[in-house]
């Protein structure tokens, strides 16, 4: 338990660390934000409990508002993809999923599945942020795209860093 805590803290130090200092400074288009960091939030146990994840998805905000100077925006937007992905793997995860400690990753459900969650998820949060960044629906098509372009490039590269980094053999449980 103390090791799996360690090792979820690790983690999440590296990935804000990759978000502030290598991903933020990536200067693609001025339509192109990536947001690399919701992979933490997105790799949680199925079996997490709900105020588990969203208050995991709430402290990975919080940091990242910090540290951006974007009082509220991360916490908000990774918050609502916390709650909603509570009932995202309620509707389609099988009741063993739920009560073992599957992890929803490529070398878990596979890629097709994970690009489709991963996706959903992402568009969610990239949505609420970049709209309340606005405050505005003045430019509303053009934030439509900078979402799904943003959203788009943020899970190619967290398809890319899980294929690299993460385990990618089954595990027969």
């Amino acid at each position: 338990m103390i090791l799996e805590f360690a090792s979820y803290l690790i983690r999440f130090a590296v990935i804000i660390l990759l978000q502030l200092f290598v991903v933020n400074n990536i200067e693609l288009n001025s339509m192109v934000n990536p947001y690399i960091y919701v992979v933490f939030v997105l790799l949680l146990p199925v079996n997490t409990k709900p105020w588990h994840t969203v208050l995991i998805a709430f402290v990975t905000g919080a940091v990242m508002d910090a540290f951006s100077s974007t009082p509220g925006l991360h916490m908000a937007a990774t918050n609502m993809m916390g709650f909603l992905r509570i009932h995202y793997l309620n509707a389609v995860t099988t009741k063993e999923d739920q009560q073992s400690n599957i992890v929803p990753s490529v070398s878990q459900k596979g890629l097709v599945w994970f690009v489709l969650y991963g996706f959903i998820m992402i568009f969610v949060h990239h949505t609420l942020l970049f709209y309340l960044e606005l405050y505005s629906l003045r430019e509303f098509f053009t934030t439509l795209l900078r979402v799904f372009v943003s959203s788009l490039v943020s899970l190619l590269l967290i398809i890319i860093g899980l294929m690299l980094f993460y385990n990618v053999r089954k595990r027969n449980e």
